[in-house]
């Protein structure tokens, strides 16, 4: 993988105002260890309608099987390498793979050798 990390050197355009988003913490998941996440964008900054996240899996760990009740999300890998599971079905991803994911609908992701970093984005938002 690429030794840099474009979430903590890119740039957020928000409302007229650019953001950097290295200034913005890692959080670690709650539940799944080895994976990271980055609240860019919140619910209460959109009216309630979109929240978009920055979500990095170490090497060979996995964001394990959830649902998100009531949310659509939408993932666009940028780094990295690994795999993603809706329902019973796997596909691999990889930079430049877009996929979206239906609310009410089981899913996972399990980071390959040198971890995989996306962007996921909620409607309704996640936080």
């Amino acid at each position: 993988m690429d030794n840099r990390n474009f979430f903590d050197e890119g740039r957020m355009i928000y409302m007229g105002k650019v953001y950097d988003l290295g200034s913005i913490e890692w959080n670690q998941h709650p539940s799944f260890k080895g994976v990271f996440l980055k609240h860019i964008i919140k619910g209460m900054e959109t009216g309630n309608r979109m929240s978009c996240h920055l979500v990095k899996i170490e090497p060979l760990c996995e964001l394990g099987s959830h649902i998100h009740e009531g949310k659509m999300e939408l993932h666009e890998v940028i780094s990295g390498s690994g795999s993603f599971t809706i329902e019973e079905e796997i596909f691999d991803y990889s930079p430049g793979v877009v996929s979206y994911i239906p609310d009410d609908i089981k899913h996972s992701i399990k980071a390959g050798n040198d971890g995989l970093q996306f962007f996921a984005k909620f409607s309704p938002p996640l936080i």
